[in-house]
């Protein structure tokens, strides 16, 4: 595999031979100082051009950066559809393992990608980059919760639990696997991200999709988010919807009580009342 330094190289020496390249950006985990290096980091580079269109399904810009494993080229994709922003990107996976995301955006919206908070300057041909404070992830940092931010999370944890039960209950495992890992889970993932940031008093970003959680709560908590994984068993899955509760209410009434909020325990008793009856439900019965 390259090295960093051998990539930047080669990014910067293609910027150089481009009179049309003005502006060269990084961003992402590679710029974040509270991010451990490792080889497997995405490049996610920025070129800023006077035009873009000469960069649109250039082979010549795949091939000068190595062999390709695989290409993807968001913008000339519909599923999902383009942004339509006028910028072009390479998401370029080479054999030797490194990956670049490179993108070619027109100079007018340097403002735009300078906006996000991990970015650096690699190569700014006119000096028209000023005052750049040094990369953080301060974009990047939990929220604290409003009231209704808390309600409505509550609210739409405890709705979606039926549907997974009900998924169970018909044998319908890809529905019920779908309605526990992304529609409850997602509403699910927002507690110990706040009680993660209370930990932390919200000045450590939790990561993309809580990957640094583990780092900053206790143990147990952490287990009872790893049981909420499940495989195909219908009894395991019924296990993780059960856990998802019982983690959800723990840290729910722990947020609610560090703010002040009111948690919904009625939602709570009644709708986990409910599951139960469906588990214990016999296959056959006609109706509920």
């Amino acid at each position: 595999m390259r090295s960093e330094r051998e990539i930047i190289n080669l990014l910067l020496a293609f910027a150089n031979r481009e009179e049309n390249i003005r502006v060269v950006l990084m961003n992402g985990s590679r710029v974040n100082p509270n991010v451990q290096k490792d080889p497997f980091q995405d490049f996610d580079v920025v070129y800023l051009v006077k035009k873009v269109e000469p960069y649109k399904r250039n082979k010549e810009i795949v091939n000068y950066f190595s062999e390709l494993m695989i290409l993807q080229t968001p913008e000339d994709m519909s599923d999902p559809p383009p942004e339509g922003d006028g910028h072009y990107s390479y998401l370029m996976q080479f054999m030797d393992g490194n990956r670049i995301d490179l993108s070619f955006y027109p100079i007018d919206q340097l403002d735009k990608i300078l906006k996000d908070s991990l970015t650096v300057v690699l190569l700014d041909k006119d000096r028209i980059v000023k005052d750049l404070p040094p990369p953080s992830d301060i974009d990047y940092l939990p929220k604290e919760p409003t009231l209704r931010l808390f309600q409505d999370c509550c609210n739409g944890f405890w709705w979606v639990n039926p549907y997974v039960a009900k998924g169970l209950w018909r044998g319908e495992l890809t529905y019920a696997r779908e309605m526990l890992d992304l529609v409850t889970r997602e509403q699910l993932m927002k507690m110990p991200t706040w009680y993660f940031g209370i930990k932390t008093e919200y000045k450590i970003a939790p990561g993309k999709s809580g990957k640094y959680i583990k780092k900053y709560i206790e143990p147990e908590i952490w287990m009872e988010i790893e049981k909420t994984y499940s495989d195909a068993n219908f009894e395991n899955i019924w296990e993780s919807l059960f856990t998802m509760g019982r983690l959800f209410r723990r840290l729910a009434k722990d947020v609610a009580t560090f703010y002040g909020f009111k948690y919904p325990q009625r939602y709570d008793k009644n709708v986990t009342e409910y599951l139960y009856q469906i588990k214990n439900l016999p296959r056959d019965a006609q109706e509920i």
